[in-house]
């Protein structure tokens, strides 16, 4: 009983981060705040969704399951490092092609040199 409201509490606190994340997708003025936002959010929140499954997997303990719970762990890892990679990467070849920076009283919203 316990464990399915920890598991429930996570999933649903990961699926706010990632409404969240679209959000800044949507409303964030230019490219850096726009990955900033997706690099942070989707990684919180897939950590915390996978989390709640792991969670919810455990309830019944068992060598497969524990076997499986492993993997989950691994994955989580695994995101945990390329997710914010990749969103650097990404921002750096941004900066590298000449996106600029929105700035406070911008009329543009993150625009290339001409």
């Amino acid at each position: 009983m316990i464990a399915e409201l920890v598991s429930i509490t996570l999933i649903l606190i990961g699926l706010l981060f990632f409404l969240g994340a679209v959000v800044g997708l949507l409303r964030f003025p230019d490219f850096y705040t726009r990955m900033h936002a997706a690099g942070k959010g989707d990684t919180l929140s897939t950590l915390l969704i996978l989390l709640g499954f792991l969670v919810h997997y455990l309830q019944d303990f068992s060598l497969p399951r524990l076997l499986v719970g492993a993997k989950i762990l691994a994955i989580c890892g695994f995101i945990a490092i390329t997710s914010p990679t990749s969103t650097h990467a990404l921002m750096r070849a941004g900066y590298d092609d000449g996106v600029k920076p929105w700035g406070k009283g911008d009329p543009g919203k993150g625009s290339r040199d001409p």
